[in-house]
């Protein structure tokens, strides 16, 4: 399967060691109730309306070649005058994300960096992240997979040799306040981060840190249960950036 990607970061200084080349994939089999990225939930191409950009000149009307039933096609993102309206998801071939990839090889080799596989979850995508991990590492590039863990650890088997480094989300160690901030509980996610550990893989655990949620006592038993599995542990800052990207989800559905 060919997933979608729905961001390409370059020059990115936030999604691992040195100066990195972020790619976004989409779909996720958890449901996060702040997610950041909302339009990385579907493994779908969405439309989205921004309408703080919307101007009404019709002109999206007039190009539409399926008024009644919409079909994503993107005519109407191709030629709307404000760019009020945006798709999300593009397919790309692994050589071309590759292509994407090496253009930033110079700063990837001064800085420590490379390129990292986020989401969504990347790694519901084993077969497509183990070939583009390993045109990467053919070329000299080091590899970071950003992920929940949520997946077969047969998944994690396909990418380790090609991988150098695992940014690992832990939301919550409590498994109920896992499953009511997430919709799953988190033992699968706890065994492979022990699994990743016997590995020898380089780990940084990553929490967002949510308001009312994982802030308080949760937190610090997080930061416990990483020292004395000598992880590195990062906290990411809860921000609203999210809900715009889900009104412009949910504006399009409202037309």
């Amino acid at each position: 399967m060919t997933p979608l990607v729905f961001d390409i970061k370059r020059t990115s200084t936030t999604d691992g060691p040195g100066i990195r080349t972020a790619v976004f994939f989409k779909g996720c089999n958890l449901d996060c109730r702040w997610c950041h990225n909302p339009e990385s939930k579907s493994p779908r191409v969405q439309l989205g309306l921004l309408t703080e950009k919307c101007v009404g000149c019709g002109v999206c009307r007039t190009v539409c070649v399926h008024p009644d039933s919409c079909v994503i096609c993107g005519k109407c993102t191709e030629n709307c005058p404000a760019e009020a309206r945006k798709l999300y998801g593009r397919e790309y071939t692994a050589d071309e994300l590759h292509g994407i990839i090496l253009a930033d090889r110079d700063y990837y080799l001064a800085t420590g960096g490379g390129v990292t596989f986020s989401g969504g979850e990347c790694m519901l995508y084993p077969d497509f992240m183990a070939e583009l991990a390993e045109k990467c590492v053919n070329s000299g590039i080091s590899v970071a997979i950003d992920t929940a863990g949520n997946v077969p650890w047969s998944h994690f088997e396909k990418i380790l040799p090609f991988s150098d480094c695992f940014l690992y989300d832990i939301k919550a160690l409590d498994p109920d306040l896992h499953k009511a901030g997430t919709g799953a509980d988190n033992r699968l996610i706890l065994e492979n981060l022990d699994k990743l550990i016997s590995a020898g893989k380089r780990i940084i655990i990553r929490t967002p840190v949510i308001p009312g949620y994982n802030d308080g006592d949760e937190l610090e038993k997080i930061k416990a249960y990483c020292a004395r599995r000598n992880l590195t542990h990062e906290l990411l800052p809860y921000h609203a950036i999210g809900e715009s990207k889900k009104a412009a989800l949910e504006a399009i559905n409202h037309l």
